[in-house]
């Protein structure tokens, strides 16, 4: 673990107080009674933006948290909307899972037609709920913002231009998350000055956020030495073939462990939290660093590519050691910054362009990050609080027009 030049003095940074979100909505599944939920927790301009989340156990607190953090998302990337997000607790591989999630989206239909635009998220990848809204008679996940162009037909395929795009590693759409989440990286490793050729990562999560992250670092020459799915941890100290790793993935995001090569260990699931690297990108699940295991952690740095991948009190105490944690709304917000530059007719299908404008941006917010902040002052999550939390007022009035 790398220590840099980094402060440990007592002093706090005060959070930001944090208000009571617009709206929360219960659902009940008449079929499964499976329960799901809506929280709006900011609009602008009357609409709100978040994906929504399909896993067993998810919970109303664990939907408000996340809406919180994409009110966050989008106001630290100055983007003209507010925070929502959507839960459903149901397990993705059932068989009935797209049925409850065409139901789900068909009773939130009043939201999803005028003020929410929703998009993948754990356990609802893109296809699956685009797939959704199309039997439900709306042109894409997108669909409220669409509505709103003077020609929604042909901002629909304007959209769907960018996000079936090929770029390196994938789809545009699909990859540009994790290439944001990789740049988040860099930009660290470019604030202390650290050669990328000599840095090394684990990931925790190889789904589309995690496996792009994985990708694209490997790509720029940094060395992958952990990954882990739900079927355990790969290691390997020289460095993983992530490409080829990444090729053998199921639907669920899973690695096929018959296509690893026998000389990458297989661990346990939970010990990539505890490889020693230079940056560990928790892309799984909520909550997966806490007050129990962060002692583990022997990375330098966090870089949040799961939302609330950290708890607070693990938060508090990673920082305490001097670990830096880029916070879920700055490292993992490249997907709703493109879908809305994408909307907004910022970028369009040429994947270059995306790429600069993401790599522009997400360098430039953390770098302002890092350089605001000493450990001993309290959490990296708190300076970036602060920052969103004077953007508030600007955005109060902003008006949405999608071309």
């Amino acid at each position: 673990m790398r220590t840099g030049n980094r402060s440990t003095s007592a002093a706090a940074v005060t959070h930001p107080s944090r208000p009571e979100p617009i709206m929360r909505i219960e659902w009940t599944d008449p079929v499964t009674h499976t329960v799901g939920y809506l929280v709006v927790d900011t609009l602008v301009s009357g609409m709100a933006t978040g994906g929504t989340r399909m896993r067993p156990g998810c919970t109303l607190t664990e939907v408000e948290d996340l809406a919180r953090g994409m009110s966050a998302k989008t106001a630290m990337f100055d983007l003209p909307i507010g925070g929502a997000k959507g839960g459903i607790d149901f397990d993705p591989k059932d068989p009935r899972a797209d049925e409850v999630l065409e139901r789900f989206c068909d009773a939130m239909r009043p939201f999803l037609d005028r003020h929410w635009v929703t998009a993948e998220d754990l356990g609802v990848p893109q296809h699956r709920i685009d797939a959704v809204f199309a039997r439900l008679g709306m042109r894409q996940s997108y669909h409220a913002a669409i509505e709103r162009a003077a020609d929604p037909q042909r901002t629909a395929e304007r959209v769907m231009a960018g996000l079936c795009a090929h770029a390196p590693g994938g789809l545009l759409g699909d990859v540009i998350g994790g290439y944001g989440v990789a740049q988040a990286c860099l930009a660290a490793a470019q604030n202390w000055n650290w050669d990328p050729a000599r840095c090394t990562v684990a990931v925790q999560g190889v789904g589309t956020m995690g496996g792009g992250a994985a990708w694209y670092l490997h790509d720029t020459g940094m060395k992958v030495v952990a990954v882990a799915d739900a079927a355990g941890t790969l290691f390997d100290p020289a460095g993983l073939d992530v490409p080829a790793l990444l090729d053998t993935r199921d639907e669920y995001g899973e690695i096929d462990r018959t296509r690893v090569p026998a000389h990458v260990e297989r661990l346990p699931r939970d010990v990539v939290l505890g490889v020693e690297a230079d940056f560990l990108i928790p892309a799984a699940v909520s909550y997966a660093l806490t007050e129990a295991n962060c002692d583990q952690v022997r990375a330098s740095v966090v870089v949040e590519a799961a939302n609330a991948a950290t708890t607070p009190h693990a938060e508090a105490a990673l920082a305490a050691r001097g670990v830096a944690v880029v916070p879920d709304f700055v490292a993992n917000a490249g997907a709703v910054a493109w879908a809305w530059w994408l909307l907004l007719g910022y970028v369009g299908s040429e994947p270059q362009d995306s790429f600069d404008r993401l790599r522009a941006a997400m360098h430039d917010k953390v770098g302002t990050l890092l350089r605001a902040w000493q450990p001993g002052t309290g959490t990296l999550r708190a300076v970036a609080e602060l920052l969103t939390a004077s953007k508030a007022h600007e955005r109060a009035n902003t008006t949405i027009t999608v071309p």
